[in-house]
């Protein structure tokens, strides 16, 4: 627990936790409800997965299934993140 902001920083960075806030009272005033506060993903999900231990374990002792599974949350990170912004009004 000792890197938890780090670690935190990193999650955000890359898309694997976004930041965003939902007013419903802001349709009321014409506005869109959901209001994005990260950035658009920095950083790789590989490179905030390699600073977490059980990452980095499954990376040493499978390998290729670790690079399949990353593959995999990062395309889920990139259509979460197409999602947040559409719904957001930003793409």
């Amino acid at each position: 627990m000792e890197r938890g902001m780090e670690q935190q920083r990193l999650a955000v960075a890359s898309g694997r936790w976004p930041l965003y806030r939902h007013d419903p009272r802001r349709s009321e005033r014409g506005e869109n409800p959901l209001q994005l506060d990260s950035p658009a993903p920095s950083i790789p999900l590989a490179e905030a997965m390699a600073s977490e231990q059980r990452f980095r374990l499954l990376a040493s002792t499978q390998p290729e299934r670790s690079r399949k599974l990353a593959r995999q949350a990062q395309a889920g990170v990139d259509r979460r993140w197409a999602l947040l912004k559409k719904l957001a009004g930003k793409g």
